[in-house]
């Protein structure tokens, strides 16, 4: 997990990235950072929770206490004004690890932005194949939509059998390239319009109390 958001304007739109394999440098995670550094090209900060920094406890809604990493999870996720989720396809589906932190989200529910509520949210899933990369981005945009997201138009599934990263994170197929470019770019677009109405609705109310 990167500490700190990065980005020089601590005003820019915030877009938190969690996802990837308990494996560090996987290609779901590759593709993840490839899709938050094209965020940060657009001015925006970002924050990732990879695979190693999601392995925390198996949600239990009865259990009230909290790790550090959890408490700092959800603090991110607070503050997000944009998200991008990335998922390995395991047997059709997303993988326990990103599915047990987005269950987390549920300490956020009476949030007055509850869960993902207001948030453009980027999918991302990769497999070894195309139809399960498929299956599983359909379940992830169900689980955000679930989650009061809202899943940018374009989501991608990686066919990692085809599709390979660099050393340096980038993928070899130009048209994977572009896709994650352009719903980067959803994502950014919606996480400036949501700064921009917070900010709106933070002066509306100026405006009121002094009236």
């Amino acid at each position: 997990m990167l500490g700190e958001p990065i980005g020089k304007n601590p005003d820019a739109p915030l877009i938190v990235g969690l996802g990837g394999t308990t494996r560090e440098g996987s290609s779901t995670e590759l593709a993840l950072r490839y899709a938050l550094k094209e965020a940060e090209t657009a001015g925006a900060r970002t924050l990732l929770f990879n695979g190693p920094a999601l392995m925390m406890p198996m949600y239990a809604p009865e259990v009230t206490h909290r790790t550090a990493e959890a408490r700092e999870f959800i603090a991110a996720l607070r503050a997000a004004d944009g998200v991008v989720i990335a998922s390995p396809a395991y047997h059709g589906s997303v993988s326990g690890l990103v599915k047990n932190a987005l269950d987390y989200t549920e300490d956020m529910r009476n949030d007055a932005a509850a869960y993902l509520d207001g948030r453009a949210v980027g999918c991302i899933t990769c497999a070894y194949g195309p139809q399960a990369a498929g299956t599983t981005l359909v379940v992830l945009r169900s689980i955000v939509h679930a989650l009061r997201g809202w899943p940018t138009p374009l989501g991608v599934g990686i066919n990692s059998a085809s599709c390979r990263f660099s050393p340096e994170g980038e993928p070899n197929d130009a048209a994977i390239a572009d896709q994650l470019k352009i719903m980067v770019a959803q994502v950014v677009h919606g996480a400036f319009a949501m700064r921009a109405g917070s900010v709106a609705g933070r002066q509306a109310d100026r405006l009121v109390f002094v009236a």
